[in-house]
C-alpha cells in the first residue's frame, strides 16, 4: 500500500479542523454499482491487526480483510473540476464505476 503525499495533507488538514489524530482508515465493503466500495473516515488510531502506512505526519490504516482486496493500491488525494475526493488506484480491480468510489475483483 502506498499514501500520496497529496493525501496525506488532506488527512492532516480534515484532521486538524476537526481536532482528531491524523489517521485515515480505508475500508471495503460490498455494494455500490461494481460489488465492492471504497470506505474513508478519520479513525482515533490503528487496531492491532491493520496495516500502517506513514507519510508526512499522516497515516493510512487498513484492516486485514480490506486489505486482501487493496494489496498494492495507491491512495490518492486528487482535485478536479468533478470536485475533490480520495482515490483508491487498485491494481486488483478488473473493473470500476464512473464515480471511482466502486469496483469489482
Amino acid at each position: 500500500m502506498n499514501f500520496s503525499p497529496s493525501a496525506a495533507a488532506r488527512v492532516a488538514a480534515i484532521a486538524a479542523r476537526q481536532g482528531k489524530p491524523a489517521v485515515l482508515r480505508l475500508s471495503v465493503e460490498g455494494g455500490g454499482c461494481s460489488g465492492f466500495q471504497y470506505r474513508f473516515g478519520l479513525a482515533d488510531g490503528p487496531e492491532a491487526d491493520d496495516l500502517v502506512v506513514e507519510q508526512d505526519g499522516a497515516t493510512l490504516v487498513v484492516d486485514p480483510v480490506s486489505l486482501d482486496l487493496v494489496a498494492g493500491s495507491v491512495v490518492d488525494y486528487v482535485e478536479s473540476l468533478g470536485g475533490a475526493a480520495f482515490k483508491v488506484e487498485n491494481p486488483n480491480a478488473a473493473s470500476g464505476c464512473g464515480c471511482g468510489s466502486s469496483f469489482a475483483i
